[in-house]
């Protein structure tokens, strides 16, 4: 089992190899944090070798406690500044996107990743992109919070670490993200598996 805390150590006292082994352990879910975030691969890989040098940078303000919390934070503030250029300078994509307090929705499992495989359904494309449309729309805190808990499965005292808010925050923005998509999926409903619906879901 991956020493994380050992190997930040190392890291700071300039063990390059302890900084890669943490980097390959945390480059996917950084990533897959990215691509949610900014729905866009070149972006999210951008952001994510960003957040990597940084970190190599920063490794002195590194105090302990969770290193994937604290590497994720820096990958979540990178997608924030993204997100700020874009609304500087928006553009129109001509492309469609390459990736695709209710206790209804307390534990919404068809947000969850499913790496489907090569004989995924046109159903299954569809759903995914009215997803991720949908987080999109988001406003950036709630998105995040909502990626986080909902799809890579932290808990709220990581994501409180991520974000740097109160638990109460972090819960609050996840209810409000939840009842924002909720809403915002309904055209799709047809399109979730029958388990994952809501029941008595009127549309």
């Amino acid at each position: 089992m991956m020493d994380e805390f050992a190997l930040a150590h190392a890291a700071q006292k300039g063990n390059l190899d302890a900084f890669n082994r943490l980097v390959l352990a945390y480059q996917d879910v950084a990533f897959n944090l990215a691509l949610r975030m900014l729905s866009d691969e070149h972006a999210a890989e951008d952001a994510t070798q960003l957040a990597m040098i940084s970190a190599y940078q920063n490794l002195r303000s590194y105090r302990g406690g969770s290193f994937r919390a604290w590497l994720l934070r820096m990958v979540a503030n990178k997608c924030y500044d993204e997100l700020r250029r874009r609304q500087r300078h928006p553009t129109t994509s001509l492309e469609p996107s390459t990736h695709d307090d209710d206790d209804a929705v307390e534990s919404p499992a068809w947000l969850a990743d499913q790496n489907p495989g090569p004989e995924q359904s046109l159903e299954q494309i569809e759903l995914e992109h009215a997803v991720q449309h949908c987080i999109d729309l988001l406003p950036d805190d709630f998105r995040l919070v909502v990626i986080m808990v909902d799809m890579q499965e932290c808990d709220y005292q990581e994501v409180s670490e991520i974000t740097g808010n109160p638990m109460g925050t972090v819960k609050s923005r996840l209810a409000r993200a939840r009842m924002r998509l909720k809403d915002c999926l309904r055209h799709a409903w047809e399109l979730l598996p029958e388990e994952n619906r809501l029941e008595g879901e009127v549309l």
